[in-house]
């Protein structure tokens, strides 16, 4: 998405650069920017932590992602990755190597699909929905 160092979207003075989305690859920018919730900035990692695929986190994009977080404007970085085993390894990873900066590492909320009826969770999906429950009012 970038011909350059920074994509356009992060390069635009009107995002908000306290929030760093991070992702596993372009596609996943477009489907975020798709929303409309989201003004903050993106980091792309390049993939997901496979150990049966070879990828370890020397594959992943995590230099750049430090470094971006040290220059000192990021204040929260929020994965965004799959729901998988890798997925989860992944932000685990991540988390672990911002551990030392000054910033809030949050991750999507996970549970019940908008519209879903209980009859068709399945045991992981009413976990997570449980974990991440909110306040009413």
């Amino acid at each position: 998405m970038a011909e350059g160092e920074v994509c356009a979207i992060c390069a635009s003075p009107r995002r908000d650069r306290s929030r760093l989305c991070v992702v596993e690859k372009p596609r996943d920018v477009v489907r975020l920017e798709a929303t409309g919730g989201y003004n903050g900035l993106y980091h792309v990692l390049g993939g997901l932590i496979a150990p049966m695929d070879g990828v370890g986190p020397e594959k992943l994009d995590l230099a750049r992602l430090r470094r971006r977080v040290a220059e000192g404007e990021v204040q929260e970085v929020i994965l965004a990755l799959s729901a998988t085993a890798e997925g989860d390894g992944t932000a685990l990873c991540v988390a672990d190597r911002l551990k030392e900066a000054a910033v809030r590492v949050t991750r999507l909320a996970r549970g019940l699909p908008t519209g879903a009826s209980l009859d068709y969770a399945n045991p992981g999906m009413l976990a997570d929905a449980l974990r991440g429950r909110q306040d009413v009012g």
